[in-house]
């Protein structure tokens, strides 16, 4: 049986934390009152609006948003609902996945409604990072398995999860910086750290460019506060999405040697993680500025930092041998490099990556092989992102360029071709 789409208004409420029984106890409604609101069938009155906001964790002027955009959709939404319905149960062999959902059952639509929902919540509990609401609050100490399930839900591209969670835990964090000792602050920072970063890896993915740099300035705060100079490195790594978005590669290229030139003694896997993550990344950026010899400098250098790091995650960000290949790929393809793809689509990622490194790797090998002409080894390779982490794939603008590619050059595209790219909305 296949599961409605959500509406704006149910996936606010949903990214609340409520279900329509909650919600309806905590504004003093009926249930049946909370589904008219949700199918827009009917809207609440204005005295019950202010409640409404606050119960979900928005201005009155986001709330006037979710509604006018509730009421103005019902027959889209019905639509909707019935494509994310279709699943294939019986894909063809190397052909397409079936349509992927959720631990909890709901369609890749629904999600990205929950995750645009919660939003305005993470907006909210960054514009009160020193003015946290109260609420009981944990020792960062107990904070920390919080942070690692949140790094863990960054990494495994579960975007939906952190985006229900991390607006409360950003808050319980801020607060429990503003305890303790110094120790204790120093570790609160740490924590609240690594858990905008998480919050920047819905953000960034999800177009709010304007969110990320806004999480990344609040991260790099942060890390100087926690005195840990390979938090302030992994910030560095991070930072560099600002320069992709604006295109300022120079400074991306500064910003990365820099960093690398600031790290404490490489005498730890940590600290050489560091290094070797700070070069793979400008050897990205230095291949996309045209600069294939400083490119193979920064391989060479984190090569050199993978042969003496197991692949794990320090800091946040997933390092070792086989992060670097999928660099190394990513180089190639920056590069125009046909010998390099070569050697990089003779490798495959094992499944103990992190399912959002994996898909990168598909995603970019995809988009190398229509370089090649070879379209359907770069479907094949979307398909294999899809599968490895969803929520990520249907996220990425490169699929959608390659999808739309691998539309315009087949006048005839199979239902398999146009299925994926209707999933994810490629034209």
């Amino acid at each position: 049986m296949g599961t409605r789409a959500l509406t704006p208004l149910a996936a606010a409420r949903e990214a609340a934390g409520h279900t329509q029984e909650t919600f309806a106890a905590a504004l003093k409604v009926e249930r049946s009152t909370i589904g008219r609101w949700e199918r827009g069938v009917q809207s609440p009155k204005p005295w019950q609006r202010h409640g409404l906001a606050d119960a979900l964790g928005v201005s009155l002027g986001e709330l006037d948003n979710l509604l006018h955009r509730t009421t103005r959709r019902p027959e889209t939404a019905v639509r909707h609902a019935e494509a994310t319905e279709r699943v294939q149960t019986s894909p063809e062999p190397d052909g397409p996945a079936p349509l992927l959902r959720d631990t909890d059952g709901l369609a890749p639509a629904a999600d990205v409604d929950v995750i645009h929902a919660a939003i305005p919540r993470l907006r909210r509990a960054l514009d009160r990072l020193d003015l946290p609401d109260d609420g009981s609050t944990r020792t960062p100490a107990n904070l920390r398995g919080e942070i690692v399930l949140a790094s863990d839900d960054r990494l495994q591209s579960r975007y939906r999860s952190l985006a229900y969670r991390l607006p409360g835990l950003i808050a319980e964090i801020a607060r429990a910086g503003q305890r303790g000792d110094a120790t204790d602050r120093r570790h609160a920072a740490t924590l609240l750290t690594l858990a905008l970063r998480a919050a920047d890896g819905i953000a960034f993915k999800f177009g709010y460019l304007d969110l990320s740099a806004r999480l990344i300035d609040l991260m790099r705060s942060a890390a100087q506060r926690a005195e840990d100079p390979l938090l302030v490195a992994a910030v560095a790594y991070v930072r560099t999405e600002t320069f992709f978005a604006t295109g300022d590669l120079g400074a991306a290229a500064r910003a990365l040697e820099l960093a690398a030139d600031q790290l404490p003694a490489l005498d730890t896997a940590s600290s050489s993680a560091a290094f070797g993550a700070l070069h793979m990344r400008a050897a990205v950026v230095a291949a996309r500025a045209g600069k294939p010899d400083r490119a193979a400098d920064h391989l060479r250098e984190a090569r050199r930092a993978a042969a003496v790091v197991p692949e794990g995650v320090y800091h946040g960000t997933v390092f070792g041998p086989a992060s670097l290949r999928i660099h190394d790929l990513a180089v190639a393809v920056e590069s125009r490099d046909p010998a390099g793809i070569e050697r990089a689509a003779a490798w495959q990622p094992p499944d103990e990556l992190p399912a959002e490194r994996r898909s990168h790797y598909f995603i970019d090998l995809a988009r190398a092989q229509l370089t090649l002409g070879r379209h359907q080894d770069a479907y094949l390779c979307l398909q294999a992102a899809r599968r490895s982490a969803p929520e990520h794939t249907r996220a990425h603008p490169q699929v959608r360029r390659s999808l739309s590619a691998l539309l315009r050059t087949h006048p005839a595209p199979s239902s398999q071709l146009l299925d994926l790219a209707a999933w994810a909305r490629a034209r």
